[in-house]
């Protein structure tokens, strides 16, 4: 019974060599960064400019770390109580009107993105805190930590959201600032001093498996988008044969990220003696760029499909190249971060693209996705086979 747990009556039942599944109410609430992805993708589209890349990639990264910051906590917190689904519930709402802001979150919808992000950070975090019974002091007291340091950016946030131009990108910039440092210097605050190793243990299946969500909301945004503009184009070989190139990269960053990646990373960080450090570096840092590469990649598409033809223009390139080279470099240091050794494949497939990249400006858009679609099957493929030909204890492939 939930009264009984002594890690207190709102905390998930660790049950020894028991694997914490996914709740659905977790679930439900990752479709609200269905919305969320599609929005930061589609900015991009339409601001595909320096300064159009940096905002978008600050509200990625919010995105992001409000997303895995709800990860970690409903890692502790036991979703099928009913006090925690509210929580959820709640994020829900905030999330939708996070996302309903991105696209103009510089301009005149900023400080409804900086009161949705901030709330949703520092309430989660309260609501952690009070959850928390007083006997697990370490715990509370890392809490505390989280949440001093989630109060002290949200003031950043606020102060950027009332600004304007110049000055809310440079408020939001350091409030993100104080926000991934944070973990990296074990969220420190005086008299509490550093947080311990073991306070942020965490049931690694089951984070591996929220990241491994977030990955197919990623790719299925992908999908999605991808069929509804071939749907509304003229058909032509052009276009279909586009289609055809984008859908086989996405499957082929599937085959990459899920065939071998992901169910290794979830027996490792299960079996670790420190899951709370290896969940804080492989999946809530290094799952950034993977994620990061897939919305890159889902601009390439909807661009090579309305545009097949011609020479590739510098968005095109940057987003059909680009892409998969992000993609490729954070999977590349994931598989690092849990097996030891960098993978042979992944290594040849970033100069394969480097490569296509001095050449990019020569081939036509269509021509230029087929080819880092190509790129990407011969990883996945070369992957595959290596890891299939002998034990994954004696790969240095």
């Amino acid at each position: 019974m939930a009264a009984d747990n002594p890690r207190g009556a709102m905390f998930r039942v660790i049950a020894p060599n028991q694997h914490s599944r996914v709740t659905n109410a977790e679930l439900f609430f990752d479709l609200v960064f269905v919305f969320a992805v599609t929005q930061v993708s589609h900015t991009l589209l339409h601001h595909f400019t320096p300064l159009g890349a940096v905002h978008v990639t600050v509200l990625f990264l919010a995105v992001w770390w409000v997303w895995v910051y709800t990860a970690w906590v409903t890692n502790w917190l036991n979703p099928e109580l009913t006090p925690v689904r509210i929580l959820i519930f709640l994020m829900m709402l905030g999330g939708l009107v996070l996302s309903t802001t991105i696209p103009t979150a510089f301009e005149g919808r900023g400080l409804w993105f900086a009161i949705a992000y901030a709330t949703m950070q520092v309430g989660r975090t309260a609501f952690w805190l009070f959850a928390t019974p007083r006997h697990r002091t370490a715990v509370r007291h890392n809490a505390i930590r989280i949440l001093v340091w989630l109060s002290g950016s949200a003031i950043f946030w606020i102060l950027g959201g009332l600004a304007h131009d110049e000055a809310r990108l440079w408020f939001w910039i350091a409030a993100l600032a104080i926000e991934y440092v944070s973990p990296a210097v074990r969220f420190w605050v005086p008299k509490l001093g550093f947080s311990s190793v073991e306070a942020w243990a965490v049931e690694g299946g089951h984070m591996a498996e929220r990241c491994a969500g977030f990955i197919i909301i990623a790719l299925g945004e992908a999908v999605v988008v991808n069929g509804a503009t071939f749907a509304e184009l003229e058909w032509t070989a052009e276009n279909i044969l586009a289609f055809i190139s984008a859908l086989t990269g996405a499957i082929a960053m599937w085959w990459i990220y899920f065939h071998k990646g992901a169910e290794a990373g979830s027996e490792r960080i299960s079996k670790s003696a420190e899951s709370g450090r290896l969940a804080r570096l492989a999946y809530t840092y290094l799952h950034m760029p993977i994620v990061a590469g897939i919305i890159l990649t889902a601009v390439s598409d909807e661009l090579v499909l309305k545009h097949p033809t011609g020479h590739s223009d510098i968005r095109t390139i940057v987003s059909t190249v680009g892409g998969p080279l992000v993609f490729l470099v954070g999977t590349i240091l994931f598989k690092h971060a849990i097996r030891g050794f960098l993978q042979l494949s992944h290594g040849i497939g970033i100069i394969l693209l480097l490569v296509l990249w001095w050449f990019a400006a020569d081939l036509s858009p269509l021509w230029l996705s087929v080819a880092s679609t190509v790129i990407m099957i011969v990883v996945a493929v070369w992957e595959s086979m290596s890891l299939g030909s002998k034990p994954e204890e004696a790969e240095q492939h």
